[in-house]
């Protein structure tokens, strides 16, 4: 099968499984522990800190870890709204984010807390000045995503970022699907909080981190012992972190990936040359993108069962956790895409081991199952 869903997890990179390997065979002690094998553990955790921190431009204190990017959203948004409900109760995101982003959104919603979605144009971009109208005197956090997990589009953050400081109004950012693909130095950024996942660059499942820019304050989300300096309490998952550290490392080699790109235009072109361009349909900005996503749309037909069909191909009809759906994504809708393309829309993202021989052969049954399913196909 020809894997093009890295969007929804990647492999582990060899020497990511190199690196994890002798803490899982002979580094088992506890990394509180405070004699030479507990101290041992720590040491590795903490050079794992530093390599997430060097990716991300921040200083290895501003890294909390946790167990993936949908804690890490929960972290921030539910932290700041507990440590600042006494100044506000107004958060603002917008309408194509992460369920983990918005699902805490709504939590909150039952407590009191009023929650804003700025609306996106056709290609799933946030004005900001939409953002900047939106802020009122209880305001204490913006949470706008990075990238969308969906159409890869890029969002304005440093634009918001600098909308937020001058309203002096914490910023935060879902960036899973951007780590490790673009650019995410949070000095560049602006942000005030970011969330990461491990397995979104090529390091294991079960981990991730949270960014908390220095003299930001937030609640912890999980309370117990001491651990990640009060952030964060529960034992600490070495061989996991030395994963993403070791996978945060290897990042830095590949970020914006003029290859990738390249061959996400190949697929498309492939495709509209098999189908014809009226029956295919580009989501979100072509663009301002991650260099490996490609959103499709298909005329007349419904992505999941689309994908049962195309067995040869692993792909997603959306956001992996949505795979049963036979309706168009809320993504999708807030973006207007027309029904018969939104319907059957799949999602197809590249990684690094991708070929042009992949994308070839992956068109070619593409536009094979297509023509099958859809008389309109030509």
């Amino acid at each position: 099968m020809i894997y093009l869903d890295y969007n929804a997890t990647t492999p582990i990179d060899p020497l990511v499984a190199d690196a994890m390997i002798p803490l899982l065979r002979e580094h088992q002690a506890n990394p509180s522990s405070a004699h030479a094998l507990g101290v041992s553990c720590r040491e590795v955790i903490d050079k794992a800190r530093g390599q997430v921190a060097a990716l991300l431009g921040a200083q290895p204190d501003e890294i909390v870890f946790t167990s993936g990017g949908s804690e890490s959203n929960n972290h921030a948004i539910k932290g700041v709204a507990e440590s600042l409900r006494d100044r506000g109760n107004h958060i603002i995101t917008c309408t194509v984010e992460h369920p983990a982003t918005l699902a805490p959104c709504a939590y909150l919603e039952r407590y009191g807390f009023e929650i804003t979605k700025v609306p996106v144009d056709g290609n799933g971009w946030v004005d900001p000045d939409d953002v900047k109208r939106a802020i009122t005197s209880r305001t204490i956090l913006i949470t706008i995503m990075h990238a969308n997990n969906e159409v890869g589009t890029i969002q304005p953050i440093a634009d918001i970022s600098k909308i937020a400081r001058e309203a002096g109004v914490l910023m935060h950012t879902d960036a899973a699907q951007s780590v490790g693909k673009i650019g995410t130095r949070v000095d560049e950024l602006g942000v005030d909080l970011l969330s990461m996942a491990s397995h979104k660059l090529y390091g294991p499942k079960g981990i991730g981190a949270l960014y908390v820019r220095s003299g930001v304050t937030i609640e912890p989300l999980i309370h117990g012992a001491g651990h990640e300096r009060g952030m964060r309490a529960g034992t600490e998952s070495t061989h996991n972190t030395v994963g993403l550290g070791m996978a945060a490392e290897l990042a830095a080699d590949h970020i914006d990936s003029d290859e990738l790109r390249s061959l996400s235009i190949l697929l498309h072109d492939l495709i509209v040359d098999g189908l014809g361009d009226g029956v295919v349909r580009w989501n979100g900005d072509r663009e301002n993108r991650l260099p490996n996503t490609v959103n499709l749309g298909f005329k007349g037909l419904v992505g999941p069962e689309f994908l049962t069909r195309l067995s040869g191909v692993a792909a997603s009809p959306g956001a992996a956790c949505h795979f049963d759906r036979h309706e168009p994504s809320e993504v999708l809708s807030a973006m207007n895409v027309p029904h018969p393309f939104a319907l059957g829309s799949i999602r197809f993202s590249l990684g690094r081991p991708t070929t042009r021989d992949d994308i070839e052969r992956a068109a070619a049954d593409t536009v094979k199952i297509a023509r099958t399913l859809s008389p309109s196909s030509s």
